[in-house]
């Protein structure tokens, strides 16, 4: 068994002459230049009784230089040979366990045998940090918004409380799109769209009967289809801009009207910056000239694909001064998130 003994030294005692010297009589404990060194041995085992292999056993007793230190064998032995008489500690340590400690006194010549060392479970106190990438942040700030509903059922996903929120990647810009576009709630919206143009016989071309309201309700769904993913994910992800409506929620009325009105034409950059709303005003104009594939001849045509786009931005707008003025207080459990002073407009 391998172990490290630390050197110490003795100092001889000084004899005298002199008949006085000659006479003395020593006391029943033995002189320190008499005494003889000593042995300590010992096991380190766990509370199962199994021997501990590599268990560091230091042993120490009065002097700085009265020091040895040995590591426990595959029995979990240790052995000090040249041990100085005297009081003496054991200190065994060893990683995951607490330390253990022993204290004797060894006499001139010994081998003491120690009672088995018995190590216990260290009592560990961690703390565990999560860190979250952007990523997964953005991911959490998208199931906030898909919890978003006015009056407990209507989506109303494509708007964030969150004045700081992280940018979306591709990836969950489509998502969030294709949550929108497969809603079953947006479904019957789309149904009730098309019931009132049936009934106000609006695209006079479609007819009316279980035809015509087909008819309806697929040129309803397929302008919510691709104006959602053009303008919700395809062009904000080419263009790296921010699909969401970042609400203000703090100034003034007129700072918040001005800023929900602006919004219509602006937006957040993926880069935190405003810059004009591409991807928006472009969707509206892909999914009206889209739309003249399906819609009747006398509803189709350049003006009106650029008309529909300018009335889209005035309904954006409109949409906005409810988001921030009205809709928040119908969406019931509404995220709360601190404000910050920088990023308005």
């Amino acid at each position: 068994m391998a172990h490290t003994q630390y050197p110490f030294t003795e100092r001889d005692t000084e004899r005298s002459g002199g008949d006085a010297a000659k006479n003395a009589v020593l006391p029943p404990a033995q002189s320190a230049s008499q005494q003889m060194p000593g042995s300590i041995r010992g096991a380190v085992v766990d509370g199962t009784g199994a021997p501990v292999v590599g268990a560091r056993v230091r042993l120490s007793q009065e002097g700085p230089a009265l020091l040895q230190e040995v590591l426990s064998d595959e029995q979990g032995q240790f052995l000090f040979v040249r041990v100085v008489p005297g009081p003496f500690q054991l200190t065994t340590t060893v990683e995951g366990f607490a330390t253990a400690t022993f204290s004797g006194a060894l006499d001139s010549g010994d081998d003491y045998l120690v009672p088995p060392m018995t190590l216990v479970l260290a009592a560990t106190s961690s703390e565990v940090r999560v860190t979250m990438t952007r990523v997964e942040l953005a991911e959490a700030e998208i199931k906030d918004e898909e919890k978003q509903r006015v009056l407990g059922f209507v989506p109303n996903f494509y708007v964030t409380y969150d004045p700081s929120a992280l940018p979306l990647n591709t990836r969950q810009k489509f998502e969030l799109a294709w949550k929108a576009t497969v809603d079953p709630v947006n479904f019957g919206l789309v149904g009730a769209t098309a019931a009132i143009q049936q009934a106000t016989d609006s695209f006079h071309g479609y007819g009316q009967g279980a035809e015509g309201f087909a008819k309806r309700y697929g040129a309803s769904y397929a302008d919510l289809l691709t104006g959602t993913f053009i303008g919700g994910a395809i062009l904000p992800s080419l263009l790296r801009q921010d699909p969401r409506y970042f609400y203000k929620g703090t100034g003034s009325k007129k700072s918040r009207l001005l800023y929900a009105i602006a919004n219509a034409v602006i937006c957040k950059g993926d880069n935190g910056h405003w810059q004009a709303n591409y991807s928006s005003m472009l969707g509206g104009l892909a999914a009206g000239g889209i739309s003249n594939l399906y819609y009747p001849s006398t509803d189709r045509g350049a003006e009106l694909t650029f008309e529909n786009a300018a009335i889209g931005i005035g309904t954006t707008a409109a949409a906005n001064v409810l988001q921030e003025f009205v809709i928040r207080r119908l969406t019931p459990h509404a995220p709360s998130y601190a404000p910050v002073g920088a990023g308005a407009p």
